[in-house]
């Protein structure tokens, strides 16, 4: 009987101090999606994050026979199935993370001395490694790159059960809705002023992530 009632608070101890399921690790990687997306719309015409936008303007373009400004946003999209693949395949969040600082660091130093497509290809690449890696908040599925799933997660939640753990779980997914928008602001005014440096702020926002991800709390 005793071993029988621990065994539930040793699993409730695991969720509680997973730093990288936080909601502050979320949110912070949220914003950083929002951000990246008005970063590269506004530089390079093209969505890293929010890869529905270029499905629509690949379709579009595609259909009208403007078959350049298609691959456009075909490049991004592949980019980003390649590093979500490398993600899932190699199971390591924090290794991934580490990867998207490189892919971001990259393309800052390398924005508009190459060209534009090779900064698409590691931005997207880089944004992939992190969001397929981090998809949890807490006990709630989540994605830092879009706000669609995470708007109907919040409904489901809100209107399917009606207990105080699910209005939880409905807060979370509305405050990640939340942080998306408001990087998506910061991304469109700090790169109309810093231009390539604007990525410095998604950099940073990942390097705090990755710090908070190796902190170690003592549940004791």
């Amino acid at each position: 009987m005793q071993a029988a009632s621990t065994e539930p608070l040793a699993e409730t101890r695991v969720e509680v101090y997973a730093p990288e399921r936080s909601l502050l690790v979320a949110s912070l990687l949220s914003m950083s999606g929002g951000f990246l997306d008005a970063f590269t719309w506004l530089s390079l015409g093209v969505f890293s994050s929010s890869q529905t936008g270029n499905v629509v303007f690949l379709g579009i373009y595609a259909q009208s026979g403007q078959w350049q400004r298609a691959l456009h946003h075909l490049l991004p999209l592949a980019a980003f199935v390649l590093g979500a693949v490398v993600a899932v395949r190699t199971r390591a969040a924090l290794r991934c993370l580490v990867g998207e600082i490189i892919c971001l660091a990259a393309a800052m130093l390398l924005l508009h001395r190459v060209t534009d497509q090779v900064a698409t290809l590691v931005i997207s690449f880089g944004v992939a490694l992190q969001s397929a890696s981090f998809r949890q908040v807490g006990r709630w599925k989540y994605l830092s790159v879009t706000v669609t799933g995470n708007m109907l997660r919040a409904i489901d939640q809100f209107v399917a059960v009606s207990d105080r753990d699910a209005m939880r779980g409905a807060g979370t997914m509305l405050v990640l809705c939340l942080m998306f928008l408001l990087g998506a602001v910061a991304g469109g005014c700090v790169t109309k002023w810093l231009g390539t440096w604007s990525l410095a702020l998604p950099i940073a926002s990942s390097v705090w992530v990755l710090w908070l991800c190796r902190q170690r709390s003592d549940p004791y």
